[in-house]
């Protein structure tokens, strides 16, 4: 059978050339909409209303970011902000180690059942509705808790946690038992420490949530300015009476988020690579 002399060999200089190509493409695809953020925020207003910024900042302007660093609104939610972020990945650390470490123990009675248990919510969750009365007959609309109480547990996490703990070799824990450690001990001189990776994935994510959200905030948190996210915060400054005269400051807003997760993200970006990988190996 002839070779067709056209078809690209794997390996070839034509193949890798067509590849880079299409990366640099997609590439610029996800960064660019980055960029023009970025260069909108330090445009001129009247440049953003004639759409007349492309690549380079039109007429070099950072009084959009003096606008917001003066607005006392804006502070108060970036303080929330905070505040919900940091508090739900300390309550999610808490429940997704501690619930996850008995499902990986091999004197668990019923462990299949639990494992069932908890699989169910993740695949037939109620929604927003069921969720926005409960919350509403609990006393927690508008207030803080409808924010930090749904983000301090997740049926995704504890399996996703319990995952990476069942990835850790039971001689370990054998041999601690065998010089008397208890289960406490267990937990938090061994498996713990081993556990770094998948820690660091499940706060950097657990953080992004609240940081991020406008969806469920804008629904639990509609009335009460004071308990805002910086996402409903800028969003604010978009209504169709101001969408013109603030959408830089709107853009300048996105870059000041955007910066915490990004130092995060890079100064972290090892752990989060195995906390992904490692918690998907062992079913």
């Amino acid at each position: 059978m002839a070779k067709n002399p056209n078809k690209i060999k794997n390996g070839s200089m034509t193949a890798t050339v067509i590849i880079y190509i299409i990366l640099a493409i997609l590439a610029l695809i996800c960064i660019y909409p980055v960029w023009y953020v970025i260069i909108i925020s330090f445009s001129r207003p009247i440049a953003a209303r004639t759409l007349d910024v492309f690549l380079i900042p039109k007429g070099f302007y950072t009084g959009s970011y003096t606008q917001l660093f003066k607005d006392n609104q804006m502070w108060v939610t970036y303080g929330n902000t905070l505040i919900y972020a940091s508090v739900c990945v300390v309550g999610m650390l808490i429940t997704s180690a501690m619930a996850a470490y008995p499902l990986t123990s091999p004197f668990l009675f019923a462990k299949k059942v639990w494992v069932f248990f908890i699989l169910i919510p993740m695949y037939f969750s109620g929604g927003l509705i069921p969720q926005f009365i409960i919350m509403s007959k609990l006393g927690m609309y508008n207030t803080r808790w409808a924010i930090l109480v749904p983000g301090v547990v997740s049926m995704w996490y504890i399996i996703l946690v319990r995952t990476y703990f069942a990835t850790i070799p039971e001689d370990l824990r054998e041999s601690a038992r065998i010089d008397g450690a208890t289960s406490n001990r267990i937990f938090w001189v061994i498996i713990l420490p081993l556990s770094k990776p998948i820690i660091v994935y499940t706060a950097l994510t657990t953080f992004l949530g609240p940081w991020a959200d406008y969806i469920f905030v804008s629904y639990f948190m509609k009335d009460n300015d004071q308990n805002f996210t910086i996402a409903l915060g800028l969003y604010q400054l978009l209504d169709n009476e101001h969408i013109s005269t603030y959408f830089t400051t709107f853009c300048a807003g996105a870059v000041l988020i955007a910066i915490p997760i990004t130092i995060l993200f890079i100064f972290m970006q090892r752990y989060y690579v195995s906390g992904v990988t490692g918690g998907a190996v062992k079913g």
